[in-house]
């Protein structure tokens, strides 16, 4: 029965068009992942039930880079964390939905004693999905669908795939990505007939060998700096010289801007993506000028004594180096560097916008204590303003034109000079030994990078950056680690009890910058930070935590590779721009 399907080509197959080949792959590759699901007898106790399941999900990662783009909500249950799915419309409309997927079987099948009820429902649902899929298969891709497809999975393989961020059992992350790469290889040969260059098609081939080599390694000692410093970069440059060769025109862009370079760069994201005004990037420079004045504006607060910069101080990575900002506060102040790449605000996610953002600080009692329509009138007072925003947007001065004149301006704190970035997009060699091997524990050993994805190292998840993550891990109230701290964050919202002590995943970009840290402000220093992830959280300390989303084990990590850890967080730190040198 599990030989029933083959993944290899057919001589007649070869015949067909691309896309039904293409069609025919991915339908292989999901029908054995099925077949294999469906052997897994639990009532027998079968000896090969975990060899069936390594097999099942061998062709799953095999279907990814296929699967990902083409069922992108499907694709994120069956690849999901064993963690409960909360949908928060209104506190009248809460939805708790059981996980299902891969990493569910993977953790109830490789863990005794095997809860039998959890694991038989996770395997016929995850099956039941598969199948749906593979029945309804009628690709509709064009070729910018196969190059954005491509493109998505090199992104998510260099960001999550080398760390064990879906394998979190078995750690066979490195393998998995060489799976997906072999599907990125035979993708290409089924479109060889695309290339005009055969050489590039050529160097294509031979890259992905080497990569796949590559990747046949041990996971604690992968070189993971060099992986995207050389093979990422290069297969970036071979998939911007395939859009020329085959002279493909995008009709739009997502996240990920349709033309880049490096994977740690500026350029690699389209910022109108993040906007309320997804169409509104006329006069951009412009805006962005205005914006910065109104940041630092403190007359549009009432009081005339606040501004954004307040909070916000540039010197500090825009955060403000106390643990709260004022006694009437009870949460630290963010970074807003790196904050208009993500999908939701506030500590607890309650904006998901950097517009939306503003309206909640204008509102704060303790901020600007005021409202968006006294915001207008004191911007109608500024004869200046009033001119910008005549000339810039069409309906003058509004309350959404002044938040979008803001949000513009913070989208442009995303320098990405850092000496890591330079170091990894070669414009220098300058890392010491200690920050590359921080950085590989960062993402791998650490698992670090399993809740701080690249190249953003916060919780807005590649490729597609259509959400940021929060976690629940059992912050102390103090750092003596004594108590568990009494700020139930995103569970104020709501009242959902699994999300109490929930939070946004922050930036670890300009960390060095920023403290203290946590949303209490409650480590005044990196190593008290690394020290609670290494005892595994709250759970770890001893706190009640029922639903932390922190592994609870003891991550082991050395003095020395502490220390390691941390030197690689400094190396995260923007240089101004008048210090560049290169």
């Amino acid at each position: 029965m599990l030989l029933s399907v083959s993944c290899q080509q057919k001589p007649e197959t070869t015949k067909l068009p691309a896309i039904n080949r293409l069609e025919k792959l991915y339908s292989n590759h999901l029908e054995l992942a099925y077949q294999y699901l469906d052997s897994i007898d639990l009532a027998a106790e079968n000896i090969n039930n975990k060899k069936y399941y390594i097999q099942s999900r061998a062709h799953f990662k095999k279907s990814e880079p296929i699967l990902s783009y083409t069922e992108k909500e499907n694709f994120k249950s069956l690849n999901a964390p064993n963690l409960l799915k909360i949908q928060e419309e209104d506190p009248t409309d809460i939805k708790i939905h059981q996980p299902i997927g891969y990493q569910v079987i993977e953790e109830t099948l490789f863990t005794e004693p095997i809860d039998s009820l959890v694991l038989t429902r996770a395997i016929k649902v995850t099956s039941g999905r598969l199948k749906l899929i593979k029945n309804n298969n009628h690709l509709k891709l064009k070729n910018y669908h196969v190059l954005w497809l491509i493109r998505d999975e090199l992104v998510r393989i260099a960001t999550t795939g080398l760390s064990n961020f879906d394998s979190p059992v078995l750690g066979q992350s490195l393998k998995e990505s060489a799976y997906a790469f072999q599907t990125l290889k035979e993708i290409l040969s089924i479109y060889k007939e695309n290339f005009k260059d055969l050489k590039l098609y050529e160097n294509w081939q031979k890259e992905l060998e080497l990569t796949i080599t590559t990747l046949d390694a041990d996971f604690d000692s992968f070189d993971r700096f060099g992986f995207i410093k050389n093979r990422t970069k290069n297969q970036i440059a071979l998939w911007n010289h395939t859009v020329t060769d085959w002279q493909v025109e995008f009709p739009f862009e997502i996240a990920l801007s349709n033309h880049f370079d490096l994977l740690f760069s500026e350029d690699m994201f389209n910022l109108s993506y993040f906007a309320d005004y997804k169409s509104d990037t006329t006069h951009l420079k412009q805006k962005v000028k205005l914006g910065k004045e109104l940041f630092n504006d403190k007359t549009l607060s009432l009081s005339n004594q606040m501004s954004c910069a307040t909070c916000h101080d540039k010197k500090l990575a825009f955060t403000d180096k106390k643990k709260v900002f004022n006694k009437h506060q009870k949460r630290n102040t963010p970074t807003l560097t790196y904050a208009g790449l993500q999908q939701a605000f506030f500590h607890d996610s309650r904006a998901g916008s950097l517009e939306g953002q503003i309206v909640g600080v204008v509102t704060n009692h303790n901020e600007f204590d005021s409202d968006l329509d006294i915001l207008v009138e004191k911007v109608k007072q500024n004869k200046a303003y009033v001119k910008a925003f005549d000339s810039l947007y069409l309906k003058k001065v509004t309350d959404a034109n002044i938040r979008h004149a803001i949000a513009s301006y913070v989208r442009t704190l995303n320098k990405f000079n850092s000496k890591f970035d330079n170091n990894v997009n070669d414009l220098e060699n300058t890392l010491s030994p200690s920050e590359k091997k921080g950085f590989n524990l960062f993402m791998g050993k650490a698992a670090c990078a399993t809740c701080h994805f690249p190249p953003l190292f916060n919780g807005t998840v590649p490729p597609n950056f259509s959400e940021s993550e929060m976690e629940i891990i059992g912050v102390p109230k103090t750092n003596k680690n004594l108590d568990l701290d009494d700020d139930l964050g995103r569970y104020e919202l709501f009242k959902t009890e699994q999300r109490k002590g929930m939070f946004k995943t922050p930036t670890v970009r300009n960390i060095a910058l920023t403290a203290p840290y946590m949303h209490n402000g409650v480590y005044n220093n990196l190593e008290q930070v690394l020290d609670f992830y290494n005892q595994g959280g709250g759970a770890g300390l001893g706190f009640d935590v029922p639903h932390q989303t922190l592994p609870f084990d003891e991550l082991n990590l050395s003095e020395q590779e502490i220390k390691d850890i941390i030197a690689f967080m400094k190396t995260l730190t923007d240089v101004p721009e008048e210090n560049k040198n290169y």
